[in-house]
């Protein structure tokens, strides 16, 4: 049996406000000082720059390992995409991903950050590899890969990830919401 999606008018608004909807995933930094302040306020969804001059100033000023360092990167990164900073959330992800090439999470937010500038085939590009290396909160990925699929009109798909996502967290409610918007329909 094949399905069809179809969607309502309010479809094509969700899409513009992709940005709004994006998720970011945050990296636990063990240990004390600023870089695990700056962890503290990625993991509790804070976005002011009192918290981004935090995590400079761990980068610039503290001995960290190279995956504390990527990891304070892709947190003052993930402070950045809240605020819709594109660019320079993509930067600190690049240069945690030279640090650490397999941080999951750095590509995960990078695509994030792809689907918020619109840039949708790179940013399904990054969080297939976020997924493949297997990021920490997959549901998240799951949805802005959904994301991603709708930028490019994949509505099937973009169904099927949300489902996902919901599937992997019950309890969010962004996936249910997105999912309330499809009908589907067997052929």
């Amino acid at each position: 049996m094949l399905k069809a999606f179809t969607f309502p008018a309010a479809a094509s608004l969700a899409v513009l406000m992709l940005a709004e909807t994006a998720t970011a995933q945050s990296v636990t930094v063990l240990g004390g000082g600023m870089a695990r302040q700056c962890s503290n306020a990625a993991l509790d969804g804070e976005s002011d720059r009192k918290f981004e001059a935090v995590c400079t100033m761990a980068i610039q000023t503290e001995i960290l390992s190279n995956t504390d360092r990527a990891g304070t990167y892709v947190n003052r990164g993930v402070l950045r995409l809240r605020r819709s900073e594109y660019l320079d959330a993509r930067a600190d992800f690049d240069v945690a991903l030279g640090l650490k090439s397999n941080l999951a999470e750095a590509y995960v937010n990078r695509g994030a950050a792809l689907v918020g500038q619109r840039r949708y085939a790179d940013g399904l590009a990054d969080l297939n590899k976020a997924l493949e290396l297997g990021v920490d909160e997959p549901e998240k990925a799951y949805f802005n890969r959904a994301l991603a699929h709708e930028g490019l009109d994949d509505m099937k798909q973009a169904y099927f990830d949300y489902r996902k996502a919901l599937e992997l967290s019950p309890e969010w409610e962004a996936p249910r919401k997105e999912l309330a918007r499809f009908t589907v329909q067997m052929r």
